[in-house]
């Protein structure tokens, strides 16, 4: 497991051959941030066949995150306790996208039939793109928002 100075420090963490996680920046420098990390991750795993799909996914959740999960507070007023991080999980026959924030409210998906939205359609996305996606509470707050994508190549 990462320490909390790692995420302190938003330096990564590779907590096992099959896991790594990574302490997110606010903004948008948080989200080129997790691209950045999400792409060497999966190129050390031997996935970049997974790279567009896991890139928009965790671009989707880690903006929902920054823009939905944290207080409006100053980035320098943020602390552990107001964090969003980043896992990256290896299993078998998937890739777990994971991303954690600190606010209880559930994550929000579009209602139908407003496919003339500018925003709110992310999570949508999400759901198209994996083949399976939820959420989690955590304890004692925060949620954590995730997705499963599938490593093995189709062949048709």
């Amino acid at each position: 497991m990462s320490s909390p100075a790692q995420f302190r420090n938003h330096e990564s963490a590779l907590d096992s051959s099959r896991t790594a996680s990574l302490h997110l920046g606010g903004g948008r420098e948080g989200c080129a941030e997790a691209r950045n990390f999400t792409r060497r991750t999966l190129g050390g795993w031997s996935l970049d066949h997974c790279a567009d799909d896991a890139l928009t996914v965790v671009t989707e959740l880690a903006s929902n995150a920054v823009l939905h999960g944290l207080p409006p507070l100053p980035a320098d007023h943020l602390t552990d306790h107001f964090d969003v991080r980043l896992r990256l999980t290896l299993r078998r026959s998937h890739l777990m996208c994971a991303v954690t924030d600190p606010s209880d409210s559930p994550p929000l998906y579009p209602p139908p039939g407003d496919d003339l939205l500018e925003h709110g359609r992310g999570l949508y996305i999400v759901e198209t793109l994996s083949e399976h996606w939820g959420w989690t509470r955590r304890s004692p707050v925060g949620k954590t928002v995730w997705a499963m994508l599938p490593t093995r190549t189709s062949t048709t």
